[in-house]
């Protein structure tokens, strides 16, 4: 049988220029009243995470803050993290930062209240997909980034250190019971990380947009449901969204930082496209840009202060993205002509319909050319001797596949990666 029912859900969001200042209240009106700060040392420095303990014990909440967020966090990185937290009861948790910050929270969150290894929790093939048995405590999110939508899901994302393959863990439970989303909070970021995660943000939308439809799944018992269940109506709704806000602010944000109506679409883009892949799920490029991640040898991206070679995640989705879509458009031609029109800024009505593969490739070039991002997987220092390696990579974030479009074989994602090393 066919699937006939969909999933969603998000978390209660708290959003605009000023909302940080709330968060003492809003942890007193959960009942916390012990937490732990989790964040990294780049956000530390900036003096946030200080300012906010200090708020905190204003309003009555003892707060220790954890900032040794690994960026790009690994399975070692969790393991540290989890273990600084065991031997103190935590009322909750609250992530100030990216995405790498939050996943951090949620993987200590999990870690400790269930009490399993991390990699028990991964994803199969990679690890044994565990779902958690017991509760877990409130966790708060509050970005500083404008990209992951982490705030809004139910997934962390890891880097394998022994596989070097990055992969998640997914689950209801994960999702935080609070975003509190403020534009201020992203007024320091520099150009270059500002273009990254607003390409993870692109690749959200878009992703979850041409995902395979909801219905197109076998039919799923009550306990086999996923967070990812493909694109549905509610999705579709946050995604659109997040293509319009995107076409309108993404270079502004980028080439004025000081912009904070530019950051303002920004983070709402960000959160709004989290409550859409949140639900319906990516595919190709997320799957692609894993092993691209994660294989890393010796690329260090500017406007990152980062110790040890790094391909930020979202580099490592966006330059797949215009050969993973060209290769999805047959499934459905009239969704990648609208997702091409809104992200473009033309109205959608007006796209001749016939024969436009090529539409939504170039309009994703043309951002990705004006905002300054690698121009393609060569930029990492990988070669066509290194395709073979990132499609098994790729290969094995079947999670990902799953809820692509159209079914991906060893040799499309060849195709694939081959066409994107260099995209211009």
């Amino acid at each position: 049988m066919s699937e006939s029912v969909f999933t969603w859900g998000a978390p209660p969001v708290k959003f605009g220029v000023g909302a940080t200042d709330e968060l003492g209240f809003d942890l007193r009106q959960l009942g916390i009243e012990q937490v732990l700060i989790v964040t990294d040392p780049g956000v530390a420095a900036t003096g946030l995470p200080e300012r906010v303990q200090g708020q905190l014990a204003d309003a009555g909440v003892k707060a220790e803050v954890y900032d040794r967020v690994h960026v790009e966090p690994t399975d070692e990185s969790l393991r540290e993290a989890a273990e600084f937290a065991r031997g103190t009861e935590w009322d909750g948790y609250l992530a100030i930062g990216g995405g790498s910050s939050i996943d951090t929270a949620k993987a200590i969150n999990l870690l400790i209240a269930d009490g399993h290894d991390v990699m028990e929790y991964v994803n199969r093939p990679v690890g044994e997909g565990r779902s958690p048995t017991r509760p877990l405590k409130p966790l708060v999110a509050v970005p500083t980034t404008a990209g992951t939508g982490a705030e809004s899901t139910a997934v962390c994302i890891l880097d394998i250190l022994g596989l070097r393959l990055k992969s998640g863990i997914s689950h209801p439970r994960l999702r935080p019971v609070l975003a509190v989303v403020d534009p201020r909070n992203t007024l320091t970021l520099s150009p270059e990380v500002t273009a990254s995660a607003g390409m993870d943000i692109v690749c959200h939308a878009l992703e979850s947009y041409t995902a395979r439809w909801y219905a197109g799944f076998p039919r799923k018992q009550a306990h086999e449901r996923v967070p990812y269940c493909g694109a549905n109506p509610i999705s579709d709704l946050w995604a659109e969204r997040a293509l319009s806000l995107l076409a309108r602010s993404f270079r502004r944000a980028v080439h004025n930082g000081d912009d904070l109506d530019a950051r303002t679409d920004m983070l709402q883009a960000a959160t709004f496209a989290g409550m859409g892949f949140g639900n319906a799920g990516v595919h190709i490029p997320h799957a692609c840009g894993y092993p691209i991640a994660g294989k890393v040898r010796e690329y260090r991206p500017e406007g990152y202060q980062v110790p040890e070679p790094l391909v930020p995640h979202g580099q490592s989705v966006a330059v797949t993205a215009p050969a993973a879509l060209r290769f999805t458009y047959p499934a459905a031609p009239e969704r990648h002509q609208r997702a091409a029109a809104l992200l473009g800024g033309v109205d959608p009505d007006a796209i001749d319909s016939r024969g436009l593969p090529e539409l939504l490739p170039q309009v994703l070039v043309q951002l990705m050319r004006d905002i300054g991002v690698p121009s393609g997987v060569a930029a990492f220092g990988y070669g066509e001797e290194d395709v073979p390696e990132l499609v098994a990579g790729a290969m094995q974030q079947q999670r990902l596949l799953a809820v692509a479009p159209l079914e991906v074989t060893e040799e499309d994602l060849a195709g694939i990666l081959r066409a994107s090393l260099v995209n211009w």
